[in-house]
């Protein structure tokens, strides 16, 4: 399996690209904003002849939605996600012009709501749905143990966690969210998180002062 990475936005949300040698693809959390963005995400599709098949996202916060509506009406993907953070789309204009941004697409309707257990298919691939509420209420983390890959959102990060301090967010249940459903998963695993660099779960277990 390939994975491209995609830095989108003025908060720099990482917006991952899979697929593999069927060229069946899953992007997850484009948060692409600008129109050089998503034409970039739009051409490397085109240029290695990728079939978009899913589009995931980790949690509903504008910086990782802002491209969705774009993803549905280019592709006819719809978003798969929780739908408990829905409320941060259908209020995404106000939330972002609170960063001094204006955001004026409306958000669509999710296409499949995603719950814990649950599993994606694309290509040879499985992807594994945990919930890992916290950072938000709901909060995914989109694990392929044959790849030992896991796209682990604002929850976890290399070396720290995700934010806590939003009205609907909760610190304690995001530090058991990690430490029952993330850090239980083998230490060799690969995470990708929503921003900045990867990580695996051995060096966030040994070193990620927020977990002691």
């Amino acid at each position: 399996m390939e994975i491209k990475i995609f830095k989108v936005n003025p908060i720099q949300v990482n917006c991952y690209l899979l697929w593999d040698s069927t060229r069946e693809a899953v992007l997850i959390d484009c948060g692409a904003w600008q129109p050089y963005e998503r034409d970039s995400i739009k051409e490397f599709l085109a240029h290695y002849s990728l079939t978009l098949k899913h589009y995931l996202c980790t949690h509903l916060h504008f910086d990782h939605i802002f491209g969705n509506a774009y993803i549905e009406e280019t592709f006819g993907v719809k978003a798969e996600a929780s739908n408990a953070d829905w409320q941060w789309a259908e209020t995404i204009a106000e939330r972002v012009a609170r960063f001094g941004l204006r955001y004026d697409e409306k958000i669509p309707p999710l296409g499949r709501v995603l719950n814990d257990g649950d599993e994606v298919k694309f290509g040879n691939q499985t992807i594994k749905v945990i919930s890992v509420p916290g950072h938000s209420p709901g909060s995914l983390a989109y694990y392929i143990p044959e790849q030992k890959v896991l796209f682990s959102g604002d929850a976890l990060f290399c070396g720290s966690i995700g934010r806590t301090d939003f009205p609907d967010s909760n610190h304690a249940l995001l530090i058991s969210s990690i430490r029952e459903k993330l850090l239980t998963l083998p230490e060799d695993t690969v995470v990708y998180p929503g921003h900045d660099r990867a990580t695996t779960i051995e060096n966030e277990k040994k070193y990620n002062m927020f977990l002691r």
